[in-house]
């Protein structure tokens, strides 16, 4: 493939995942390779590549005779997903108690990622601005392990993780979300991983109750 095309694929697929994690392109919604080349002005071999990485990062599904669309939830999906996130934040934090490190080289790169998530609340961002803010605390706290591949894995899953909490349509009370992230590292270092396993839990109670449940209000975890 000719470096001018790599870039034409990546330009495609940027464009398709900003839609898709903004909502533009919702849940469910079929990603027709002829209608996106007109519309970019590519061909769709272009496109059909591109929809190729979008479905490899989870953000797309292709099935027969239905063609690629954008990747819905069900029960059994958020559930697999909210287990493997808990299974990587909480190793991660087994490793920090584990070397008994919590000095402020350590904890300055998760507190000053919560600072940013303060700022966007109280800037009224929009959703995708806190739940990007919301995702920089976890991803921050899982890196402070120092295990290349744990963070690697979780970096992994974060696109994935906030197209589940976009489909989920949350409104989100974004005064407080600071704070709560902040007791969850006082706790965190008190209590370990049962600290993360609750947090986590809690989440997913929220996500599953948002499935049947009409834009409630209810924090990010």
């Amino acid at each position: 493939m000719s470096d001018e095309r790599v870039r034409a694929v990546e330009r495609v697929a940027d464009r398709l995942r900003t839609e898709i994690l903004s909502g533009i392109r919702p849940a469910g919604s079929a990603l027709r390779e002829e209608q996106i080349a007109a519309e970019l002005d590519v061909s769709r071999h272009t496109v059909r590549t591109a929809l190729s990485a979008l479905v490899a990062e989870r953000l797309a599904v292709s099935s027969p005779y239905r063609g690629v669309r954008v990747t819905t939830f069900g029960e059994a999906e958020v559930r697999e997903l909210q287990q493997l996130r808990l299974a990587l934040e909480s190793e991660a934090v087994r490793l920090l108690e584990e070397r008994g490190d919590w000095t402020v080289e350590v904890t300055a790169p998760i507190d000053a990622a919560i600072d940013e998530m303060e700022r966007v609340g109280r800037d009224g961002g929009d959703w995708v601005e806190v739940e990007r803010a919301h995702a920089h605390v976890h991803l921050a706290l899982v890196s402070a392990a120092r295990s290349g591949r744990i963070t690697a894995s979780y970096e992994a899953l974060m696109t994935e993780l906030s197209l589940l909490l976009l489909h989920m349509r949350p409104v989100f009370e974004s005064r407080d979300l600071a704070s709560e992230h902040r007791q969850l590292l006082r706790d965190v270092r008190e209590r370990g991983a049962e600290a993360v396993r609750e947090h986590i839990s809690a989440s997913t109670v929220q996500l599953l109750g948002l499935r049947d449940e009409e834009r409630p209000r209810v924090e990010p975890r």
